[in-house]
Order: C-alpha cells, then structure tokens, then sequence
C-alpha cells in the first residue's frame, strides 16, 4: 500500500482543523447587502463655518470612515466629511456629521455636521485639514466618548471629545497631551480603538484593573490606558519609547500596516480587535491583492496583559470588492471599518469605500 497519500490527506486533514480552530473567536459571516453604499456626498448641506468666516458646502467632496453607536433603540453614524473636490488627499477640511437610522441600513443626516475646527483652545491642532475618523464608546455613566483625528497638516493627533447626546460635543484636546510631561502630544498618533464589553445588547467601554485601554496607531500599532479616559498613558518600554503591539506582515494583505478599526471587544477568548491593513507596493506586497488596498482583519489580544498578541486571522474578512469600494478618492480601494454595533441581534459593521462614500455588512 502506498502510504504517500494517506499521509498528505492527514496533513490536509490536520491545516483544515486548524483552520476552523483558528477561526473560531473571530466574528464570522459578515455580508454586504444590496442597499450599499449607504452613505454619500451631498452638496445641498450647508454650514457657516466659524474659521473661514463663510458658508460652506460641508460634505461635497467626500463622506467616509463612520463611528457608530447604539442610542434609544436606533443606530446613529458620526462621519467624517470633506468640503472641497478635486484637490489632494489630507488638503481638505475635514468635519464630523451625524446620522441616524432605525433599521441600521437608511440613515437621516443631520444638516449641520457636530464636530469640527472652531475657535476653541484647540483650534491649533484641528485647523486647517479638520476634525477626521472618529471611534466612539459610551462609558458607564452615559457619557459618549469620542476618539478622532486632529489634522492641522502638519501632524496628526489623537484627539478627545465627550457629550451626552452625541450632538453638543466638548473637546478634551489631544489624548496623549500631558502624559510623560507631554513628550508624545507631537507624535503622529491616529486610530483609537478603545477596548468595551457587551452586556446584553449594549457595548460600554470596559474598565481592566481600573482602567480603560485603547488600541492606536497605524504603523506599528501602539496600546495606551486611562482612568478617565480622557487623559491616555501611552504603553512603554523600559526606555520609555512607545511599545508596539502589531505590525505588518511580509505577503499578507496587512504587509505595510496594521491600524484599529472599530473599538475592541471583550470576548470569552480575549480582546478581540478588528483593524485595518494595507497592502504595501513593493516587492513585498500579498500578490493576490492589488498593491495599496485596504482590507479588513482580525486579532485577538490577552485578556491578562492586553499588549500580548494571541492569534491574528491569516486572511482578511472584508475587501473591496464593489464598484464604489475600488474607485473614488482612494482608487486602490478600502474597506476601512470604524464602527461595530450590535442592532436587532445582528452585528453592523460600517466602513468607508475608497476614502469616499459609506458602506455597511452585516452579520447574524
């Protein structure tokens, strides 16, 4: 008998169970429904803009990136917009506006957007290029906290906001602004992810040894802690240097970066973290990917010690794959997923398509 075969069937055999074992703490199934994108840009939204004095057609470029958070029974999206067309990426201003749905799929704007740069005491950090890419958690006491970019085209800063009904916001600053005397505020920090626990059908922002944590960062992916969340405490080494957590894989869809997407989620098996990666455009790019494209994927950090990286998902689980998804701004093509709700006991995962309009998948 020739045992040759017997033994690759088992190895066969061995890599699917694996496989599936693999797979079994990632949130599986997700589906893009007919009704996508479900968010564009609209130049009929008008807003007098405090900074240039003038009214401005807010959202007339682009509306992408979503933060989403469950709210009295209905799904409200907070997106970033961009005001100008046709000119380069990051040149624009950038606000966040408000959207509101009962099914999770049809959302109702909001005419005026309810972040944006202004003449507060941050308007150094968020002027000109805006106020970009939001996450957003609610904290025990009914707080909504926000995470977003401050883009003053010259460095990028992780910036906090809070508010009790996710329309009157009130700048915290950046989020790294007075940690360690201050010597991360000009570090080009983006992406907070912050880590929440599902009770029931609600996701709050989890406390782990009387603290919050935050995933940030896109290249590597750094990890920080708060008591207030608020003020965040950048993890470090022993030289005090930042402490990376993740970064890119060689011929993996996330070979150039990895970066948070929505907030992170406590789960049975650990901090399950979904993120963005992108493909780098050099030799060594995933070839079964177009070079520069953004995908969607998975990890799972350590409930104990959640620096430590436990597994991470061999393959993404979203692409761009729909017309609106490869072409627009970003014509390499993203899925970049910012906010995660569970609605109607299904999980909504929204995302922006090629840095340009909205999409939503759904899984049971």
């Amino acid at each position: 008998m020739n045992k040759r075969p017997f033994f690759i069937l088992l190895l066969q055999l061995s890599f699917l169970l694996l496989s599936a074992q693999d797979s079994t703490w990632q949130i599986r199934g997700f589906k893009k429904p007919a009704f996508n994108p479900i968010m564009q840009a609209d130049s009929t939204y008008t807003f007098f803009c405090p900074m240039k004095k003038e009214t401005v057609q807010w959202q007339k470029a682009d509306v992408f990136n979503p933060a989403a958070i469950v709210r009295n029974g209905k799904v409200y999206i907070l997106f970033r917009a961009e005001d100008i067309p046709g000119t380069a990426i990051g040149m624009r201003t950038s606000r966040i506006g408000l959207a509101v749905s009962t099914d999770g799929l049809h959302f109702t704007k909001m005419k005026e957007p309810v972040l944006y740069p202004d003449s507060s005491a941050f308007m150094q950090y968020d002027y000109p290029g805006g106020c970009e890419d939001p996450r957003i958690v609610e904290k025990e006491d009914g707080t909504y906290l926000l995470l977003y970019t401050s883009w003053n085209r010259d460095v990028a800063r992780l910036s906090v906001a809070t508010s009790k009904d996710l329309v009157h916001w009130t700048k915290k600053g950046p989020a790294f602004r007075t940690a360690y005397e201050g010597k991360f505020l000009n570090t080009w920090s983006k992406s907070g992810s912050v880590v929440t626990r599902k009770i029931k059908s609600k996701i709050l922002a989890a406390r782990m040894n009387g603290e919050y944590w935050m995933y940030w960062g896109e290249n590597p992916m750094y990890l920080a802690h708060s008591k207030d969340g608020i003020n965040w405490i950048p993890v470090t080494d022993s030289k005090q240097e930042l402490l990376p957590v993740m970064t890119g894989r060689d011929k993996k869809f996330d070979s150039q970066l990895t970066e948070p997407g929505p907030p992170a989620l406590i789960t049975s098996k650990g901090i399950l973290l979904m993120y963005n990666g992108k493909n780098i455009e050099n030799e060594k790019a995933d070839p079964a990917l177009p070079q520069g494209t953004y995908c969607g994927g998975q990890a799972l950090f350590d409930l104990k010690d959640p620096s430590k990286l436990l597994e991470r998902c061999e393959n993404y689980f979203i692409k761009p794959d729909l017309p609106h998804e490869i072409k627009g701004q970003y014509k390499a093509g993203t899925t970049f997923t910012e906010g995660l709700v569970f609605f109607k006991g299904k999980w909504f995962l929204y995302y922006g398509t090629a840095d340009s309009m909205v999409g939503v998948a759904v899984a049971n």
